[in-house]
């Protein structure tokens, strides 16, 4: 997942041709759910949640914080 400085939030390309979107304040809250406002898709997202529990402004999710995005739908 790549963050996405206009959307102010973590975005990774859905199928339908827009994106799945989820915020830090969701992901310090424990969700889990990036959701495509397009589609009815949806992803999980694994990340480690000691990541976003200071306020550094990480710009990617990459495989340094063990991060990735698994389609559900």
């Amino acid at each position: 997942m790549e963050w996405n400085e206009e959307l102010q939030a973590f975005t990774y390309p859905c199928p339908c041709g827009d994106l799945f979107q989820i915020t830090k304040a969701d992901l310090k809250i424990g969700e889990e759910i990036a959701r495509c406002p397009s589609c009815s898709l949806y992803i999980t997202v694994i990340y480690n949640p000691e990541d976003f529990q200071d306020s550094s402004s990480s710009q990617t999710m990459g495989s340094s914080s063990g991060a990735s995005a698994i389609q559900v739908s």
